[in-house]
C-alpha cells in the first residue's frame, strides 16, 4: 500500500525522498520486529515546562469523579486567553494519547468564562501526564500472514452528565485489525430522553465515522469487505437501529439519527451487542474510577514505552506517510 501511494504521490508533485523519519511535528515514530510505537514525550515534558507543571505531584486518571463541571463553577474567573492556550495544548497531545481525549473535551467546553475549577481540572491532566510521560500508541505487528485487516468501532454514551444543559456525551473508537486509528468525545447536539436515545444518537455518530473511514481506506486501496460492526452495549439501541417501526418511544427522535437504520439495512453498518466491561468508548463518555480506566487505557493501546519495548539501539523509525493512517477523525 505504501508503496503504491508513494509512487502516485511522486507521479503528480514533485517529490525527494529523504528516507526515515525520527520526528514530525512533536510527533516521535519508532518500530520494532514487534510493532509501532508512536509518542509525542518530548512535546508533553515541554508543554509541562511552559506551564510550571513539570514539577506537580502525578495522579492515576485525567479526571476526578467526584467533581462536577459547570459554567458558572465556584471561584474567581481566570485569565481566559491563558486557559485556551492550556485546551490547545492539550488538544494536540490527544493526537496520540486517547486516554485524555474525554478530559480535554470535558475542559473545552468553558473555554468562554473559565474558573479556577476549570483551571484545576485542566492542571490535573498536566499530573496525569507527569506520572505517564512515557506512555504513547503501541501497535502491535499481526502475526498471521494474510491477516484481514477489518475495520470495526465502539460507540457509547452518558446519560444527561453536562449539568448546565443535561445533554449527553458521545464516545467512539475504532480499531483496524488490533490497531485503535480514530477516537473521539463530543457532548450531544440535543437533549435525549433516555439511555437508549442517547446511545442510538452515538450510535448514529459513530456510523457516519464509519462511513468516512471505510471512504479513506478504499482510496488507499484497502476496501472493507462486509458490513463494518460497530459495538454497542445498549440492547435497546441495537434494536431501535434495526426496527423500521416508529412508536411511541422514538416517534419524536429527528429523522437524521435514523440514518443509522438505513445504513444497516442497506448492509454497510452491523450494530452489535458488547458487555459493558468491554465497551472501549466508555473512556471517552465520563470520568472513570483508576482499575477501570487503566482496564480500558490498556484496551486502547496506550502504554509505556517499557511495555512496548522501547530499545534505542534495536528501534527503527517508520514513514510518515504510514503513520499518518493512525490518526484519523478524532474531535472534541
Amino acid at each position: 500500500m505504501f508503496a503504491v501511494f508513494k509512487k502516485s504521490m511522486m507521479s503528480e508533485f514533485d517529490m525527494t525522498d529523504l528516507g526515515l523519519m525520527h520526528f514530525f511535528l512533536g510527533i516521535e515514530v519508532k518500530q520494532s520486529s514487534g510493532g509501532i510505537f508512536v509518542t509525542q514525550r518530548k512535546y508533553a515534558q515541554e508543554v509541562l515546562e511552559r506551564f510550571q507543571m513539570k514539577d506537580c505531584n502525578s495522579v492515576t486518571t485525567p479526571t476526578d469523579p467526584t467533581i462536577k463541571l459547570k459554567k458558572d463553577s465556584e471561584g474567581k474567573k481566570i485569565d481566559a486567553t491563558l486557559f485556551k492556550q492550556i485546551v490547545g495544548s492539550l488538544m494536540y497531545l490527544t493526537t496520540t494519547r486517547p486516554d485524555i481525549m474525554y478530559a480535554v473535551s470535558l475542559i473545552s467546553r468553558y473555554m468562554e468564562s473559565p474558573t479556577e475549577l476549570h483551571l484545576f481540572a485542566a492542571k490535573r491532566i498536566f499530573r496525569y501526564l507527569k506520572g505517564t510521560i512515557d506512555f504513547g500508541m503501541w501497535y502491535k505487528r499481526e502475526t498471521e500472514a494474510g491477516m484481514s485487516v477489518g475495520l470495526y468501532g465502539f460507540t457509547d454514551s452518558d446519560y444527561a452528565g453536562d449539568v448546565d444543559d443535561r445533554k449527553s456525551t458521545s464516545g467512539n473508537v475504532f480499531l483496524l485489525g488490533s490497531g485503535v486509528v480514530s477516537w473521539g468525545s463530543k457532548k450531544q447536539p440535543i437533549v435525549t430522553l433516555s439511555t437508549t436515545e442517547a446511545e442510538f444518537v452515538a450510535a448514529t455518530s459513530g456510523a457516519c465515522q464509519a462511513i468516512w473511514l471505510r471512504k479513506l481506506l478504499g482510496v488507499l486501496g484497502n476496501n472493507q469487505q462486509g458490513p463494518t460492526d460497530i459495538y454497542c452495549d445498549n440492547v435497546s439501541a441495537i434494536k431501535l437501529s434495526k426496527n423500521p417501526v416508529l412508536h411511541g418511544r422514538s416517534k419524536h427522535i429527528d429523522v437524521r439519527y435514523h440514518f443509522l437504520r438505513d445504513l444497516c439495512k442497506d448492509g454497510v453498518i452491523n450494530v452489535i451487542y458488547c458487555k459493558s466491561e468491554d465497551q472501549i468508548a466508555d473512556i471517552m463518555t465520563k470520568p472513570l474510577k483508576t482499575a477501570v480506566f487503566e482496564k480500558l487505557r490498556s484496551l486502547l493501546g496506550v502504554c509505556s514505552r517499557k511495555e512496548a519495548g522501547w530499545d534505542d539501539e534495536n528501534l527503527g523509525c517508520w514513514s510518515f506517510l504510514c503513520c499518518k493512517l493512525m490518526f484519523v477523525g478524532h474531535s472534541v
